[in-house]
């Protein structure tokens, strides 16, 4: 069994979420149709989009990192059995309290969703000119969009902060945003010109 499918079971049988195929799709496409070499990943989990993206073409190189010591083992071991080590490089770091060396052409967030904006705002200074930043989960299982009422306190945080970060892209003065229905949701943000 190849290791895409092998991270796809683990990632089903121990609730860790993985970016869903629709969404995963339109990731892959846009790296592949545009001058993509160097990724930032903020939020690893075990491997799997970093793994992914970095198989769309030979000359992908992805920084990644993640603050789950557990995922982060995990991502360096599919890393590993996908032959990728000279290719992704994961970092075991709070992505709040660490930072990157040089300049990216994509930035993929799909982390703590409460931080969002945070990520966003420190983030944005490593992006080349005219790289993008894709951000998952803004729909958030159909909450994001729901007028119900949501039992948990904090699921309706949650949710408050992901519409709170939809309103900051849509508003944004330095970044254009396209929003997309994909798997659980995503934006695409690339720079005014």
């Amino acid at each position: 069994m190849d290791i895409i499918k092998q991270m796809e079971i683990y990632a089903k049988e121990n609730q860790v979420p993985i970016m869903q195929e629709e969404g995963l799709a339109f990731l892959l496409a846009y790296i592949q149709e545009h001058p993509v070499t160097r990724i930032l990943e903020i939020g690893s989990a075990i491997g799997y989009s970093a793994i992914r993206m970095a198989m769309v073409r030979e000359n992908i190189k992805v920084v990644s990192v993640e603050r789950d010591e557990e995922r982060y083992q995990q991502a360096l071991e599919n890393r590993k059995k996908a032959g990728l080590d000279q290719r992704i490089t994961f970092h075991l770091a709070d992505a709040l309290e660490w930072t990157p060396e040089g300049m990216f052409d994509f930035i993929f967030i799909d982390a703590a969703k409460a931080q969002y904006i945070r990520f966003f705002e420190k983030y944005k200074q490593y992006l080349n000119p005219s790289g993008a930043i894709l951000t998952d989960n803004l729909g958030f299982h159909g909450l994001v969009d729901s007028q119900a009422e949501i039992a948990s306190r904090n699921l309706r945080r949650l949710v408050r902060k992901i519409r709170e970060y939809r309103s900051f892209l849509e508003v944004n003065e330095e970044f254009t945003t396209i929003f997309y229905e994909f798997g659980d949701g995503i934006a695409l943000s690339t720079r005014k010109k």
